[in-house]
């Protein structure tokens, strides 16, 4: 994101300042990633692993938006440790969270207008409204508690919502079920999600999976705590591994039971892309911080500059990419069109249209890196 607690310089110490270009980078990939996915030249011939799971299991692109929320925990914690150490009262800090908080929102909203302005049938959730609300929690626990509250508070969320899903009936059914749209957090989003919901009757975004999801929030709060600490640098990368080695094998364990689910948040699928998210952290800062190798990952680092503007741009364009016609065809149908006439693979020519769709994204978001303009919130 561009907005400043998630370009916020990091702090190793409380005296010493130092920015941890490692986490542009990763947040500007999983930019990259999310707009690749997002936009396929046909959305009927794409890739398996660019593609969400149905329901059970994970793909590559189900551990985007968990890896956001993580790098979104990770920013908060260095952001508001610097704000602390520099004796920021809070009140005025909790003023700026909550109108940072609805600003994503409110992008996030006029994103889901974008297409159609159709106020009927608005979609109140979305990637951008969720991170707002993950923002908003976790900046707010981050001032008022400490690491290791906040595993507590993470913890005791995911045994609460596993509880939950899985002894509760679904009501109207009568036992308990998680199975697409007959489950607990299906029927709460029916009775009390107001608009339009992204399946209908349920939302992937909706309220009660929003509660794990801040875990995933929490989980990069509590990897910013460990980057803060005083720790050297090769204990803190060997520390990110162990830990993330560990958490993912702890979801796989407990996904026996509560499957890894990407559209309910299992607290399985938390702990899984949550020790995923410290794995690749703990391998950039490895190769960026420590190795000062940083020109494979420039274009992670240009695009993770200006996260925000990058992503409101991806949908901005697709409304031209995708809705302007050519002789009744849109512009991407005509790109995919050209490749698959000349022989070129279905989902290959659609996974060529999303490539080139991210570098006309990059061309705006390098233009503003060089000339050192990050718009922020």
């Amino acid at each position: 994101m561009s907005t400043q607690i998630i370009n916020a310089p990091a702090q190793k110490s409380s005296t010493q300042v130092n920015r941890l270009i490692s986490l542009d980078a990763m947040r500007g990939f999983t930019i990259a990633a999310m707009i690749l996915v997002n936009f396929p030249g046909n959305e009927h011939h794409v890739f398996a692993p660019l593609k969400h799971t149905v329901w059970n299991g994970l793909t590559p692109t189900d551990i985007i938006a968990p890896f956001f929320l993580f790098i979104v925990g990770v920013s908060i914690a260095l952001a508001y440790s610097r704000r602390l150490d520099k004796g920021t009262p809070k009140t005025d800090m909790y003023q700026k969270i909550i109108i940072r908080s609805f600003k994503i929102f409110a992008i996030g909203i006029i994103l889901n207008l974008l297409w159609d302005f159709n106020f009927a049938e608005l979609r109140w959730t979305g990637t951008l409204p969720r991170i707002a609300i993950v923002f908003l929690v976790c900046a707010f626990m981050y001032l008022n508690t400490d690491w290791k509250k906040q595993v507590w508070i993470g913890g005791g969320t995911l045994v609460a919502y596993w509880l939950a899903m899985t002894l509760i009936p679904t009501p109207g059914v009568g036992k308990v079920m998680l199975e697409p749209g007959v489950n607990l957090a299906a029927w709460i989003d029916s009775q009390y999600l107001p608009g339009k919901m992204w399946q209908g009757t349920w939302d992937p975004e909706g309220i009660l999976s929003t509660f794990p999801s801040i875990v995933s929030g929490i989980t990069g709060m509590l990897a910013g705590a460990l980057m803060l600490s005083n720790r050297t640098r090769e204990m803190k990368v060997i520390q990110l591994m162990v830990i993330g080695f560990f958490m993912a094998i702890a979801g796989y364990l407990w996904g026996l039971t509560f499957p890894v689910n990407e559209n309910i948040w299992t607290s399985s699928f938390v702990l899984v892309t949550s020790g995923f998210a410290f794995l690749a952290l703990g391998v950039f800062y490895f190769l960026v911080d420590m190795q000062g190798y940083t020109y494979g990952t420039k274009p992670g680092i240009i695009f993770g500059a200006n996260a925000i503007t990058v992503y409101v741009l991806g949908d901005v364009l697709a409304a031209i990419f995708y809705s302007m016609e050519l002789g009744g065809t849109s512009l991407n149908m005509h790109f995919f069109n050209v490749l698959t006439g000349v022989g070129v693979g279905e989902k290959f020519a659609s996974m060529l249209y999303s490539l080139t769709y991210v570098c006309i994204v990059f061309i705006p978001a390098i233009i503003l890196y060089k000339r050192k303009i990050f718009i922020k919130l």
